[in-house]
């Protein structure tokens, strides 16, 4: 029998043996049991249809991590609607373009970001209407939950959607032109999510809280995965250390997700504060990898399980894997470190392959380097409107993710750098997460950031860019002779910038486009920025 395979399956699936379970936790107070939760679904479903949104409509959402947004996918999918989720800490001109390209016919943003979108209104060309979550200032604008009271919670008669048909539409953060917009169809997040759920082990008894934004690559798909399973979530708009630290307390979260800079700041709270933790907790990173004695501490001092996974929003996301299988388990505790530090070995339906300039695969000797590609059910569709950029990426079956990589003996792949990062010195290629593996084991920096600066002789060489931890004094030699004791001298820093923080996504990654904008622009070039 050939089901479609469509992700409102899965809030199905939640309510018929979890419907009783307080299991959606917000701000304030506020507590849904999923058939609650589906209550709301089926009047925000109602609600859209009555504002004309019909198959294949688009409709974005500008907000942080809440039980409006977790609902907004499950009431737009009813509708065979594609989700448009807005990264929330771009600037105004960004969203005229997203909106306008992405062919938004409504918005849903929330009161606190509304101050981004009121300014631009008048250039939206296809937004017919906008509506506020949590409206308290602007009598004129609709309020979404006296809006969405209006309809009944009554089973919804859904739209005829096909596996194949677009959910989301993900715009990735442009680092030359405009932003791509890609699309995921609900087979790639529906297969994603049956593999995610497998690997990171989810149940019924997992408590999520929500750290990721829920508009990167759809929170990776973990409205999905943790919905299908019962799983209770906890939905915070805004974050910090703090924050975290009192929601794992208070509700016994088990699961988190982040990028290694939001786990570093975690681990410095709970340097500072001791917090205590009663149960187990796994923590999923993805992003550069943070050195193995950062994971070291995090498992011995934290207590959490660490687990490194790889992906890309084009490929709904994660691809890789990294946990310590049967099969390698008679390493040493040290090997054994190095391999969790990596970005890990392929997850069920994902074929990685590692190929040289030629399309030729690389050795699995851990050697040598090569472009990371990606055969999945997860890759995208294509990006909406953008065919010569979709067929810049997807070549001979495969996706070419622009990371640069080894493979090893057991198949786990380590991440060497994106090509456009290789500091290219003397002729070397020198790998500028490696040297911050090194800067993270000084004790005085925080965080860090290596870019290529140009060197008369050399074509370039390695500049650090580097954050101190609070009330830690180094100097730029200090640095330079730290690197040159741990790597070898020709991929030592050369020069090191102090800065207050680094510039990242919303999700916590390192902006190094922005970095590299701001030194070129010191030091007075213009036009193309190259060594």
């Amino acid at each position: 029998m050939n089901v479609p395979l469509v992700l409102t399956q899965f809030l199905d699936r939640a309510v018929t043996l979890y419907g009783g379970k307080e299991a959606i936790f917000g701000e304030e107070g506020r507590t849904f049991t999923y058939a609650q939760l589906n209550g709301r679904v089926n009047q925000l479903s109602r609600g859209l249809r009555d504002l004309g949104i019909e198959k294949g409509n688009h409709v974005a959402y500008l907000c942080g991590n809440s039980i409006e947004m977790l609902e907004g996918f499950y009431g737009l999918y009813q509708v065979g609607g594609v989700m448009v989720p807005l990264n929330t800490r771009l600037k105004p001109e960004d969203y005229v373009f997203i909106l306008n390209h992405s062919e938004s016919k409504l918005l849903f943003v929330d009161q606190d970001l509304y101050h981004l979108i009121k300014p631009i209104e008048h250039s939206l060309d296809t937004v017919e209407k906008i509506i506020i979550h949590h409206n308290q200032d602007d009598s004129n604008a609709i309020d979404y939950n006296v809006w969405l009271e209006s309809f009944s919670t009554d089973s919804f008669d859904r739209a005829d959607v096909q596996e194949d048909d677009v959910c989301s539409l993900l715009y990735t953060s442009g680092t030359t032109g405009n932003p791509k917009g890609v699309m995921l169809t609900h087979r790639n997040n529906y297969l994603h999510a049956m593999s995610a759920m497998h690997h990171l082990r989810v149940t019924d008894d997992d408590v999520l809280l929500h750290v990721l934004p829920m508009f990167h690559v759809n929170g990776w798909g973990s409205p999905f995965y943790y919905t299908a399973n019962g799983a209770s979530q906890v939905c915070l708009r805004k974050t910090s250390p703090q924050t975290i630290i009192e929601a794992i307390q208070q509700h016994k979260v088990t699961i988190l997700h982040m990028a290694p800079a939001v786990l570093n700041l975690l681990f410095q709270y709970c340097e500072e504060h001791k917090p205590t933790f009663t149960h187990k907790i796994r923590v999923i990173v993805a992003g550069s990898a943070p050195p193995p004695s950062f994971i070291s501490r995090v498992e011995k001092e934290l207590g959490w399980e660490f687990i490194q996974v790889y992906g890309m929003t084009e490929t709904s996301p994660l691809s890789l894997f990294s946990t310590i299988r049967s099969t390698v388990q008679h390493l040493s505790d040290e090997e054994q470190l190095q391999l969790k530090a990596k970005a890990g070995y392929s997850m069920i339906g994902v074929d990685v392959r590692l190929v040289d300039d030629y399309g030729e695969e690389v050795a699995k000797d851990g050697q040598q380097t090569g472009e990371i590609t990606v055969r999945s059910h997860g890759v995208m569709k294509g990006y909406w409107k953008n065919k010569e950029a979709t067929d810049e990426v997807l070549r001979d079956g495969y996706m070419m993710t622009g990371d640069m990589g080894t493979i090893d003996e057991h198949g786990y792949v380590n991440i060497v750098d994106r090509k456009k990062d290789i500091v290219i010195s003397g002729g070397e290629n020198i790998s500028s997460i490696e040297i911050e593996g090194v800067l993270y084991d000084h004790p005085a920096v925080l965080d860090a950031a290596v870019i290529a600066v140009p060197h008369e002789k050399w074509g370039e060489t390695p500049h650090a860019y580097i954050v101190l931890r609070g009330g830690s004094v180094t100097t730029e030699q200090d640095i330079i002779d730290f690197t040159r004791a741990n790597l070898a001298h020709f991929k030592a820093v050369t020069g090191v910038t102090f800065v207050d923080e680094l510039p990242k996504t919303a999700s916590g990654k390192i902006l190094k486009v922005q970095i590299r904008d701001d030194y070129w622009e010191k030091v007075g070039k213009t036009g193309r920025k190259v060594n």
